[in-house]
């Protein structure tokens, strides 16, 4: 799912370069890693049969997400009088926030955003202010305004916080061998011990390249990071010299004794959308996801008749650490208009606009819940008819009621934590993999850390 907190970032400030945002990718060569497709597009701003033409970026994750954005556009074409959104589709994971740099370098700007690295382009003054009539539609605890007053991003689907990181399973299988869902950490590890004693795989998850690397890690390091929640996030500790990465030794400790022990063979080459195919098919019995009812939704897509059920993965307590979406900083996710689509005659942003007010009415709404997503979190929710036909979806509602359910933050309000965090998931896949060692992972992790919080 999708990534409430008080916006703690300074006004846009249009200081930044193009080239300070191509750095901040690590260094890497950008322009050639993108598709050279990208090399003609502009904010579209023409016409199509009077209308005027915008494109909507965003990043190609789960068949549910790709389905949803498809629908919602569809339908707002064929409603719309004045505006037509056009889909640009690009890569998920990495791949995505790389694009977004070469777009910026080039200049080739989209009106409507679904936005990564979103300090980095606010302060760069590279988003649109988005209006009251837009954000009034919303829940208040989902967006906040930035330190100028405006608000410059909001949601694509509920914010339910990272509940989505969880364990989709094969029911009949528990069923069939009387196993149960963990209720401890303690637990977790004796069902994978007892599903390896029947001589099954117990789990499958994505490693193929690093973002789906979060699916494990973030449930085994919440009760770390939760214990910091009051005292302002784990990463603004370690910045101020209150903790260190030394302090994750013992989720990074779980995290490659369960990926060394109990994860299906070949798990570092898996790719995400694998891990549904591996479940289905029976070679493990459970999998990673980071995609929520998404995942089962796409579960259901591929076999109607496959009982999945969800599970998250509970702290020594029993308690589930679950952190809070973002709806500021850096980390945080949703719609944003650029500054590009404004400052072209106003057009392609007054259709922006346009085009998220009919994204949070309830006709949308309920189009996103009958295609598999949980709508967004609108003032409107009474009406929206919520989609219970997925199996497995009680699961998830259930986890929302669960009286162990503990929502916490972990706030990262400086633009370089995003470069920080690729080389973090990085290095967590290399000490999984054995090339390095939990000590080799904690001490170059935290002279990154380092490195970028010096030269923020």
């Amino acid at each position: 799912m999708r990534n409430a907190r008080a916006r703690s970032s300074a006004k846009p400030a249009r200081g930044l370069s193009r080239r300070s945002l191509m750095q901040s990718a690590g260094g890497l060569s950008i322009a050639a890693a993108v598709p050279l497709a990208l090399a003609g597009c502009g904010t579209a701003g023409g016409t199509t049969g009077g209308k005027t033409a915008i494109r909507f970026l965003y990043a190609t994750g789960d068949e549910t997400w790709n389905s949803v954005a498809k629908a919602v556009a569809d339908a707002f074409n064929a409603k719309s009088a004045s505006a037509v959104v056009e889909l640009d589709p690009l890569p998920a994971g990495t791949d995505y926030p790389t694009a977004m740099k070469t777009m910026d370098a080039t200049g080739n700007w989209p009106a409507l955003v679904d936005m990564r690295d979103t300090l980095t382009y606010l302060e760069a003054g590279k988003l649109a202010p988005i209006p009251e009539s837009v954000s009034s539609l919303l829940n208040d605890e989902v967006y906040a305004p930035a330190e100028d007053g405006d608000v410059y991003i909001v949601p694509t689907t509920a914010l339910n916080g990272e509940l989505g990181f969880n364990m989709v399973y094969d029911k009949d299988y528990f069923e069939e061998h009387g196993l149960a869902v963990p209720t401890t950490y303690a637990e977790f590890i004796a069902l994978l011990d007892a599903i390896q004693a029947n001589g099954d795989a117990p789990l499958a998850t994505a490693a193929g390249e690093i973002w789906p690397s979060d699916q494990l890690w973030k449930p085994l390091a919440a009760p770390t990071f939760a214990q910091y929640s009051e005292a302002g996030g784990f990463w603004n500790a370690v910045r101020a010299g209150d903790a260190s990465i030394e302090d994750l030794r013992e989720p990074l400790q779980r995290l490659k004794d369960i990926t060394d022990t109990y994860v299906l063979e070949g798990w570092q080459s898996t790719q995400d959308a694998q891990t549904t195919t591996l479940l289905v098919n029976r070679q493990a019995v459970m999998s990673t996801s980071s995609a929520g009812i998404g995942r089962l939704n796409d579960v259901n897509k591929v076999d109607p008749d496959f009982n999945a059920g969800i599970f998250y993965v509970p702290a020594d307590d029993g308690k589930l650490n679950v952190l809070k979406d973002d709806v500021n900083g850096d980390s945080a996710s949703g719609f944003a208009i650029s500054s590009q689509a404004k400052e072209n005659g106003g057009k392609e942003y007054d259709a922006a606009v346009e085009f998220l007010e009919f994204y949070y009415s309830v006709d949308a709404c309920n189009l996103m819940e009958e295609t598999g997503m949980i709508a967004p979190n609108v003032k409107a929710s009474d009406e929206i008819a919520r989609n219970s036909t997925i199996p497995g979806a009680g699961d998830y509602f259930a986890l929302l009621e669960n009286p162990n359910l503990n929502f916490f933050q972990n706030p990262t309000a400086w633009a370089g934590f995003s470069t920080f965090h690729t080389f973090f998931r990085q290095a967590r896949i290399e000490m999984q993999d054995g090339q390095t060692t939990i000590d080799e992972c904690i001490a170059k992790s935290q002279e990154e850390f380092d490195n970028q919080a010096e030269h923020e």
